[in-house]
């Protein structure tokens, strides 16, 4: 059995290798689409691509991704930044880059694997290990940075859950977008739901899952603005989809934003959303754990750059 990915290339990607532009479309690791490739599987209009081919707006690219069955995920001695730390949960503050939990294809260096090395008893059955997840109680995306809660037993990723279900915790992003924001503060209150045109993509769909996302200016720039926001609900990818729905992708957005907005500010190499703050109840106790991230280095590096730049042109 396999299942058949088929993406449209947008104009802002036209250009792109081949095998980066699958990974980024898919959300697959780019060493298994170039597996994938390499044994013929990526065609358009029925050609066989090449991983290093570039891609062209409108081009329709078809990848069969075979299923692949499950397999014992081992535990790695990775690193891990411990923002928070008790004996119910882990507050990981995640760099961008690692992954949060295997998938076929990339079944090491993930966070999953890094816990299994830090907590051997996480890998027992039951919710907080339940499959290829132990403690994963919610995600960030490969891209994004930032905090990320960790459930140590079952009765911490009970509450947990509940918490996020019944939107408890609190969760405030830091995001670079594309222009100027012209309201200080505001709201975005528009559905989310696959693509119907690219299924491996999100978009504002009428028959979407209700997505709520609030937003603050922290700091302007020329051509860019730095926001504060609130992840209300948790659909997957919501803040992306909301900013791009308004006209402000974020800065280095690969997926949902073009041409200047998708390359970001001089320096960029990465997305520009962390996860900067985290507010929720100790499942034990009840009371409020706070935590906080500050802004990578390699992100506060871009913003002091364009701080610069303003002062040079004032």
């Amino acid at each position: 059995m396999s299942d058949r990915l088929s993406v449209s290339v947008p104009e802002g990607a036209s250009g792109s290798r081949a095998d980066r532009f699958m990974a980024d479309a898919s959300g697959l690791s780019r060493a298994r689409v170039q597996r994938l490739i390499a044994e013929g599987r990526l065609t358009a209009e029925g050609q066989r691509v090449r991983a290093r081919d570039p891609v062209q707006a409108g081009q329709r690219l078809v990848l069969e991704v075979p299923e692949v069955a499950p397999v014992e995920v081992p535990a790695e001695d990775i690193p891990l930044d411990i923002v928070y730390r008790d004996e119910d949960v882990l507050v990981i503050d995640k760099p961008a880059g690692l992954v949060t939990h295997p998938a076929p294809g990339h079944e090491r260096g993930t966070l999953v694997n890094a816990l299994l090395a830090l907590d051997p008893d996480m890998a027992g059955p039951g919710t907080a290990a339940s499959g290829e997840r132990p403690g994963i109680v919610h995600r960030l995306d490969r891209d994004t940075s930032g905090l990320l809660m960790v459930a140590r037993n079952d009765d911490a990723a009970a509450s947990l859950q509940a918490q996020l279900k019944a939107r408890r915790v609190r969760k405030t992003y830091l995001g670079l977008v594309a222009g100027v924001v012209d309201a200080q503060l505001g709201r975005i209150e528009k559905p989310i739901g696959r693509d119907p045109r690219q299924r491996l993509r999100m978009a504002i769909v009428p028959e979407g899952k209700p997505a709520v996302t609030g937003y603050r200016v922290r700091e302007r720039f020329a051509a860019w603005t730095l926001l504060e926001m609130d992840l209300v609900t948790g659909r997957t990818h919501q803040i992306r989809v909301h900013l791009a729905s308004i006209g402000h992708a974020l800065a280095g957005d690969r997926v949902y934003a073009v041409g200047s907005a998708r390359r970001g500010p001089p320096g960029l190499e990465r997305l520009f959303l962390h996860a900067w703050k985290l507010e929720f109840l100790s499942p034990r106790s009840g009371r409020l754990v706070r935590c906080e991230a500050p802004l990578p280095r390699a992100l506060e590096g871009v913003l002091d750059s364009l701080r610069g730049a303003e002062e040079g042109r004032s």
